[in-house]
């Protein structure tokens, strides 16, 4: 069966129990989606269990998954629903971002990046394929939604814009991502062993990137402690439980910076000699501090769809009649290029 009608059966079943008697056009109506993006096997699904209360081991996310939580504000009150997107893969699958993200849901659509921090070569090009695509997406659907609904586009546009505060002194500075943003930083307990100096790259190159795009940041782990405020974040996001203006910028502690609570001064300039600076020919302060970035961690390359696991021959999706015909086929197809290459090589010769 395919993925799109199972979504569409659980999208259904919870529009049915729980959106029945609720008033409105339909945008407050107390429905949001929250969209997991970000590295692959970040621990994406781990935190989506933990903010669902789910005990239950997290499995590999192959492409795109779903799933839902509602949530009573109050006693005999209807439960809002939160629709919990993931996207697998890390970035080889950024032609799925469009699935999630429509007209219909993008007033109450936020975006949540999970960065591995513990592969710091392979944290700028995850976060820069994703936010871009992303962004991309999201713009074509803003456009499409103005024409419809100018209203509503600037509604979100102000929504954004409310994180920062009227006299914040980067208010002409930053650019904020269309929708709302999280990003979070997993694996601290690995990432708190490095040396200072690379803690302190990352640590500011992410504060920066957060802040450029007005988006919260904020690192996690195994910790129950960690877990507990990463929880309370996404549940602002998915039901609007008030939300946390505690702030931690100490790169010896874990990072906790709300949207609108940093600034450029605070972060300070890449860390890299001034004499080098001259030296980046960066277009923009983006790019500035990508390249600083790189020049301690320079990227991988690495050809991110190999790392995929071929879902046909995972054993959870095991079915004999299935396999052994995809077994018959896969023969098939071996003698047909070796016959094939048989015959190029007689044609060659003849020739």
């Amino acid at each position: 069966m395919p993925h799109e009608t199972l979504w569409e059966i659980a999208k259904a079943e919870v529009e049915k129990r729980g959106i029945n008697g609720s008033e409105g056009d339909g945008a407050e109506i107390g429905e949001k989606s929250v969209f997991f993006i970000g590295s692959k096997n970040g621990g994406k699904t781990t935190i989506i269990l933990r903010c669902l209360d789910r005990d239950e081991p997290p499995k590999p996310t192959l492409a795109l998954e779903y799933t839902y939580g509602r949530r009573a504000k109050g006693h005999n009150t209807p439960k809002d629903i939160a629709h919990f997107w993931e996207l697998g893969g890390g970035t080889s699958l950024l032609d799925l971002i469009s699935v999630p993200i429509t007209s219909d849901t993008l007033r109450t659509f936020s975006l949540v990046l999970v960065l591995d921090l513990s592969k710091p070569n392979d944290l700028w090009p995850t976060m820069e394929n994703l936010l871009q695509a992303t962004k991309s997406h999201v713009d074509k659907v803003i456009m499409k939604l103005g024409k419809t609904n100018p209203k509503a586009v600037s509604e979100m546009r102000q929504k954004i814009w409310n994180n920062m505060q009227k006299d914040h002194p980067d208010r002409e500075l930053i650019d904020p991502f269309p929708v709302p943003l999280v990003i979070i930083g997993s694996k601290y307990d690995i990432f708190q062993d490095f040396e200072s100096e690379k803690r302190k790259v990352i640590c500011k190159t992410l504060r920066f990137v957060a802040h450029y795009y007005g988006a919260s940041l904020m690192f996690t782990s195994k910790s129950e402690a960690l877990l507990l405020k990463i929880r309370g974040v996404i549940n602002q996001l998915a039901f609007g439980i008030d939300k946390s203006k505690s702030i931690c910028v100490d790169q010896n502690k874990p990072l906790f910076i709300t949207a609108g609570l940093d600034s450029f001064s605070q972060i300070g300039s890449p860390p890299v000699p001034e004499n080098d600076i001259g030296k980046l020919h960066a277009h923009s302060p983006m790019e500035l501090w990508k390249k600083v970035y790189e020049k301690l961690f320079p990227p991988k390359s690495i050809n991110t769809l190999k790392n995929i696991k071929d879902p046909a021959r995972d054993p959870q999706y095991a079915e004999s009649e299935v396999d052994e015909m995809r077994i018959q086929k896969d023969q098939e197809l071996e003698q047909y290029k070796r016959s094939s290459s048989k015959s190029w090589k007689q044609i060659e010769l003849d020739s």
